[in-house]
């Protein structure tokens, strides 16, 4: 399938790529798309992505950033420690403030401790999602398994209990490969392309 076409949205649609390669925006139109057809019941959306300014660049970036969908003015929830859910118009939308581990780290065991901190926030929200979604749509989804308590199965899981799941990650070697984090993250990249039932990658 062609990384410009509109992916089907049955099952579990993974959208791999660099950064900047518009990840996140083919996710936002995919949740677009459900909504369009089907409504807001029944949607969640687990957004993961952090965002980091260096210069003029963000690093990483939330959905809302490129739907309006999710830009209401829906009052959030505090579930604990940085992370949020909001209801904006009808999606269960659950952010995580998530840390940048390895960009935002001047060692290995600071960025361990920082994807751990990322991990339990990301188990926090799965913890309080609808037990039962129609579609659930992830973005940055490694994230939240950079670290050994990160559940890969878990999500993928969850994911399978909906119609349809979009999940995207970076697939890149750009911030490191031979460290701890890195390393955690191409074990649950590999996983989740395994669980997959079908790989977008972006140029």
């Amino acid at each position: 399938m062609s990384s410009r076409e509109p992916f089907p949205l049955t099952g579990t649609t993974l959208v791999l790529g660099p950064s900047n390669v518009g990840k996140t925006t083919r996710t936002a139109r995919a949740l677009e798309r459900w909504v369009d057809t089907h409504g807001p019941a029944g949607v969640v959306v687990l957004d993961f992505a952090p965002e980091l300014r260096r210069g003029d660049r963000v690093l990483g970036g939330r959905l809302d950033r490129v739907t309006d969908l999710l830009t209401d003015e829906s009052e959030g929830v505090t579930l604990g420690e940085r992370t949020t859910v909001t209801r904006p118009n009808g999606v269960w939308y659950g952010v995580l403030d998530a840390h940048a581990p390895r960009a935002a780290s001047e060692c290995e065991a600071d960025a361990v401790a920082l994807a751990a901190e990322n991990a339990a926030g990301a188990a926090r929200l799965l913890d309080h999602a609808p037990a039962d979604p129609h579609a659930v749509f992830v973005n940055d989804a490694t994230i939240a398994l950079q670290h050994p308590t990160g559940r890969v199965d878990r999500l993928l899981a969850y994911c399978a209990g909906a119609t349809a799941a979009v999940l995207n990650a970076l697939e890149s070697d750009e911030l490191g490969v031979d460290d701890a984090v890195s390393r955690q993250e191409q074990t649950a990249l590999a996983a989740l392309v395994a669980g997959a039932d079908r790989v977008v990658r972006l140029p």
